[in-house]
């Protein structure tokens, strides 16, 4: 294969790696910041040595000089100067973290909602059913980001964080005053889905802005904001739905996500200059010619499968295996706390050992823990909080991770692009995960069959997951097990 330089428009290579020593020795390559040859030869290692100890090198500087005037745009994010950390990158990560709450926040308290609904305004409805409103409230989240995406990218987050937070605050304002489906679908699903969107795709990005090397972490600590909302959220609603009502409850939610609104309006900004790529009707198709990339979004479908079966479900199974309803909540909270720590510390593994080496073991974790503890748990108790904690702890990174995976494909700058593009695929496995799990826990004459499906359908759902993000980082790096990718 013949590698040769290309613009961001074709693909974004400033992650694409080759061996050492295909295009000569680092002397004979052009400083791109001071345009004269670099003419160090103090290192200590040489492109053979590299080579043999499995380093590799940007395929940016592959060109030489020859290359300089057809990629001033890769270049200019080599010569720009990370922050990785200070006061006004750490504020930026805050922003985020209150910005993700009002999204991932109710994602994560999508349990308690779904046995509430089920119980009282929807319940003359089947599982499958109900599980529509979720499911079109997750599609339109990850959907819409398809424009988001190109829009963040050339305007900045100051608008679209705006409109956001006016949407998911508005959304919970109105969903107490909600008794049929269809008032329920629009309000919490469209509403709420179309803000979660504005929202999404800023707070993810402007952390690539700031952050490269310790991208991982940083985003990880953003993230643990849907751990946070996934405690908070349920605890809340147990409290208060028996002396307040349903209606009150949400309204006082929707208050809670306006003052976390008004810190993500005014910390959340960007950094690097803006995009020329124009704003895009359709997703790029263009980024499918990456394997890479092709991989990693298949990973993220199936991951969508795998990840809000469990965090849908996990109350409705505890009431349905004789646990008190109170306690039923109180798993959700569980696997959320589980969530927070898993969120962080993935994250801070990834930066060290490798952002696609982190999330194929993590994956791997969820599926044993779905087949180890949840599978047996039946109605024992002490082992549905032994699930709900470890897989809380497992797929707590899930989220958090795959939006720096695909960090390490472009350049930052693009990274609305990519990431509005894979969003657009893992839309279809959130809008179809949680029907297919309400059709499968209705199958066969008994209920255990049901149940059985559904858990057999999310384990088998990461453990394809896991194959995607195995076989993007084996494109990458080959079987180099100590690889760091």
């Amino acid at each position: 294969m013949t590698l040769t330089p290309k613009n961001a428009d074709d693909s974004c290579l400033i992650n694409q790696t080759v061996p050492a020593g295909i295009f000569g020795s680092p002397s004979e390559q052009l400083d791109e910041k001071t345009k004269v040859p670099n003419t160090n030869t103090n290192s200590n290692s040489s492109p053979e040595n590299d080579l043999e100890r499995g380093h590799s090198h940007p395929v940016e500087n592959a060109g030489g000089a020859s290359s300089s005037s057809s990629s001033d745009d890769e270049d200019s994010e080599d010569d720009a100067d990370f922050p990785e950390g200070g006061l006004k990158a750490w504020l930026v990560v805050f922003g985020s973290f209150c910005a993700m709450i009002s999204v991932y926040g109710i994602i994560n308290s999508a349990a308690v909602f779904e046995s509430y609904f089920s119980t009282h305004q929807l319940a003359g409805y089947d599982s499958s059913t109900i599980g529509w409103i979720f499911s079109v409230y997750l599609f339109i989240v990850f959907f819409f980001g398809i424009q988001v995406g190109p829009i963040f990218d050339r305007y900045g987050p100051r608008l679209s964080v705006l409109a956001g937070s006016l949407l998911v605050v508005a959304s919970q304002l109105l969903l107490g005053l909600c008794e049929q489906y269809y008032q329920i679908l629009l309000t919490y699903s469209i509403l709420g889905g179309l803000g979660g969107a504005l929202l999404n795709v800023p707070a993810y990005g402007v952390i690539a802005h700031f952050f490269k090397r310790r991208r991982g972490l940083a985003t990880g600590i953003a993230a643990t904001a849907g751990s946070v909302g996934g405690i908070v959220f349920p605890i809340f609603l147990q409290a208060v739905i028996p002396k307040l009502g349903f209606a009150w409850a949400t309204r006082i939610i929707g208050f809670m996500l306006l003052f976390l609104s008004v810190i993500a309006n005014v910390l959340i900004r960007s950094r690097l200059p803006p995009s020329s790529h124009p704003v895009r009707v359709l997703p790029d198709w263009s980024l499918f010619k990456d394997l890479k990339f092709s991989f990693c979004c298949a990973g993220v479908w199936f991951m969508e499968w795998g990840i809000f079966t469990p965090l849908t479900y996990i109350v409705s199974y505890a009431a349905a295996h004789g646990q008190d309803p109170n306690d039923a909540y109180t798993l959700l909270a569980l696997l959320n706390a589980g969530s927070f720590l898993g969120r962080f510390l993935p994250g801070f593994l990834a930066d060290r050992f490798g952002r696609f080496n982190i999330i194929t073991v993590t994956n791997a974790l969820c599926v044993v823990t779905i087949l180890a503890f949840w599978l047996p748990a039946g109605d024992s108790r002490a082992m549905l909080i032994v699930f709900a904690v470890t897989f809380g702890f497992a797929s707590g990174s899930n989220l958090g991770l795959y939006p720096v995976c695909i960090g390490q494909l472009c350049e930052a700058r693009e990274y609305g692009r990519f990431f509005s593009t894979a969003m657009m695929t893992g839309s279809f496995g959130t809008l179809t995960s949680l029907p297919i799990a309400g059709a499968l826990l209705g199958i066969g004459g008994g209920q255990e069959q049901g149940w059985l499906a559904l858990i057999l359908f999310a384990a088998l759902s990461y453990a394809i997951a896991m194959s995607c993000f195995l076989g993007a980082r084996v494109l990458a790096v080959s079987w180099r097990v100590k690889e760091v990718y």
